[in-house]
């Protein structure tokens, strides 16, 4: 999801607010988790290629301003999510979690300009350490995760989140890429459990009644994987919604949540209406141990030497 991911052409005043909001939404944090987890890697390698296409982590603080500028663009101009007047006025959609997080980026080396003005999807990467320093889940303020996570004790998690990809790049490749990505970090920090949300446009759970139906009785979730919305989130039960013809549910699905389910994503069990982001939200619980061997290959068995 996403339009343009050039830096504001206004000029540099988004620039000069950028300092306040950070610390605005730093002061959100536990003091033992106002620090990055890991310092940048000016030389983080290239993960995969795809024609003009490359899919790494980011390298520098201005490519997460570039990646927050694009989650802006997508979510709050192409798409119906509220901004605050702060977004409004530094035009990127950030929060107190991208501070810990690692910024996934597919780049294409065809387009003009720096590094950052490259950048045409993103994704953002929450592993569990990091998530326990900052006091949880991003995804936490939606679904039971600590229950999850409790239930799965010595296993690693890593949290999905803030998938944004420019309009003219929304395909096959680019989404192949990002999950290229994602298994050669999966890999290198021997991540045992995937999760996040996945969003569906709209607010109206009736409209997509037939499509989150569809969503729970293809990967229904087993007790040690099933996880519910948090009580106050939980969205109505739709279980007398009619039922959909499958290819027509499988062709109203973004490209992502489709990719969970060919892994062998679970559903979660409720769903919930997310009204600042104008979406309707199910949580995919992906244990690595689940993803078919065929994609294993394909992505790359080895992949998470994290070689150039």
């Amino acid at each position: 999801m996403g339009l343009d991911v050039s830096i504001d052409p206004q000029g540099p005043r988004p620039a000069r607010l950028a300092e306040p909001l950070a610390r605005r939404v730093l002061s959100m944090l536990p003091a033992g988790a106002r620090r990055p987890a890991a310092p940048l890697d000016a030389a983080a390698p290239v993960l995969g290629r795809l024609g003009s296409l490359e899919v790494r982590l980011a390298r520098s603080k201005a490519e997460i301003r570039a990646a927050q500028h694009l989650r802006y663009h997508v979510f709050y101009e192409e798409m119906s999510a509220r901004p605050s007047a702060l977004q409004k006025m530094t035009r990127r959609d950030a929060d107190a979690f991208d501070r810990i997080c690692d910024h996934l980026l597919v780049l294409d080396r065809d387009k003009k300009g720096s590094d950052a003005d490259q950048i045409v999807g993103t994704y953002r990467l929450l592993r569990q350490p990091q998530a326990e320093a900052a006091g949880g889940f991003y995804t936490a303020g939606e679904f039971e995760i600590d229950t999850l996570v409790r239930r799965h004790p010595g296993l690693r998690f890593l949290e999905l989140g803030r998938s944004c990809v420019l309009p003219e790049y929304r395909g096959k490749r680019t989404v192949e890429l990002l999950w290229q990505g994602i298994w050669a970090y999966v890999l290198h920090h021997r991540i045992d459990v995937l999760f996040g949300c996945a969003s569906l446009a709209g607010t109206d759970t009736e409209r997509l009644g037939g499509v989150l139906t569809f969503l729970k009785a293809s990967a229904p979730a087993p007790d040690e994987w099933r996880v519910r919305a948090v009580a106050s989130r939980r969205g109505p039960a739709r279980a007398d919604a009619p039922a959909i013809d499958p290819k027509r549910a499988l062709g109203a699905l973004p490209p992502l949540l489709k990719g969970y389910l060919r892994l062998g994503g679970y559903v979660g069990e409720d769903p919930v209406v997310d009204h600042q982001f104008g979406t309707t939200d199910v949580l995919i619980v992906l244990p690595v141990s689940r993803i078919n061997p065929r994609y294993v290959n394909h992505y790359g068995a080895d992949a998470g030497r994290f070689a150039a």
